[in-house]
């Protein structure tokens, strides 16, 4: 079946208040303090309303890593030349990035992408080391007009859409999202002051690096997009089409398959936050899916998890992208779904309760005696 862009918007639920309550009293049934491990079991709640049952399983993992090459890079936004997201690229296959070490850590598999390198992967995608939805040789210069036709835009929230049907349909239980593409951060950042309204000074960061002055041509950068291609805040594809890029595109549909899947999916950085927002934008009951990995030096990042309403997991001044923070994350989560699936209950482990809670407990009984007493 093939699955449109419109299709999986419109099938996209939000969680079951039934499975949260259910999923919840479980929790206060183990043997522990109401409460004690606390996000831990926020997220193992979760876990159990979004796969429907109290043992969910999240141990096929697998972390997606999306490439793109940006014509704003012309604009001078990046520390480094372009030709460092093929080389990168060639890093990834060989193993030797931090994302293959913290994934191998995380149980991972690491899946990488051309979503529109500018370079031609051809021999890597016939070798079989990556896989290739590539929608053009990067993008164009959003300072001289949109970034990609709107065509375009829709093509990579598709291609995404596709690959996380795919991995589901493999068994993949975990999704993780991850980037690649040099300059990337200058539209991740564009996203945001479109979508939000935000001061492009405020939201901005020097992304690999770049020094004041590179700041500043960021900053300068990002403005003249805006006003340039004025894209709609109502519109994500347009946002999308016209200060975006083809990898955040493809992580917004990755997103929005998994939520239409029902599998959970681990948001990365500033970069795969910014194609979070536009799957939000999209979907609105897609963010009941994602888990904040973690929350990046760049100063946007904490603006985009507000709008979302994620909690991040982990805060260790991060900002590499990859899907590196969402491979740290990712043990956390598969030790929320072992605590809910394999603790045991107080009446399992002849466990006594707290005195507070046998307390509550014999005034329930009493409660419901009272109820049903005869005069």
């Amino acid at each position: 079946m093939v699955l449109t862009l419109d299709k999986v918007i419109q099938g996209i639920e939000p969680l079951k208040d039934e499975w949260r309550k259910k999923a919840r009293s479980h929790i206060d049934n183990l043997t522990m303090p109401r409460g004690s491990l606390g996000e831990v079991l926020v997220i193992a709640e979760r876990l159990a309303a979004i796969k429907e049952t109290l043992k969910p399983s999240v141990n096929r993992k697998a972390i997606v890593t999306m490439a793109g090459d940006h014509g704003v890079v012309e604009e001078g936004v990046s520390a480094y030349p372009q030709e460092v997201t093929p080389q990168m690229v060639a890093n990834f296959v060989a193993g030797g990035a931090a994302i293959n070490v913290l994934a191998s850590v995380a149980g991972a598999r690491v899946i990488v992408v051309d979503m529109g390198v500018a370079q031609d992967l051809g021999e890597l995608v016939q070798q079989g080391e990556i896989l290739s939805y590539k929608v053009d040789y990067g993008t164009k210069n959003m300072c001289k007009g949109p970034a990609m036709t709107r065509e375009q835009a829709v093509q990579s929230l598709e291609a995404g859409i596709r690959i996380a049907g795919h991995l589901v349909e493999e068994g993949v239980d975990l999704l993780g999202t991850g980037d690649m593409g040099i300059g990337n951060t200058t539209p991740s950042s564009a996203i945001l002051a479109a979508l939000s309204g935000l001061s492009v000074a405020e939201i901005t960061g020097r992304g690999t690096g770049v020094d004041d002055v590179g700041l500043s041509k960021k900053i300068q950068a990002i403005k003249k997009a805006l006003e340039i291609n004025k894209p709609d805040p109502n519109d994500a594809v347009d946002v999308l089409a016209k200060v975006g890029g083809f990898e955040i595109g493809g992580i917004a549909g990755l997103i929005l398959g998994a939520a239409y899947c029902r599998v959970p999916v681990v948001v990365d950085g500033l970069i795969s936050t910014a194609g979070a927002l536009l799957a939000h934008a999209l979907a609105p009951a897609s963010a009941d899916y994602m888990f904040a990995g973690h929350v990046s030096r760049e100063p946007g990042h904490r603006h985009m998890l507000r709008r979302l309403g994620l909690r991040p997991l982990l805060d260790l001044d991060l900002r590499l992208g990859e899907g590196t923070g969402a491979a740290l994350a990712m043990p956390i989560i598969e030790g929320a779904a072992q605590v809910i699936g394999k603790m045991a209950t107080f009446e399992q482990a002849s466990v006594s309760r707290s005195v507070e809670e046998r307390q509550s407990e014999q005034d329930l009984i009493g409660e419901g005696t009272k109820a049903v007493s005869i005069p």
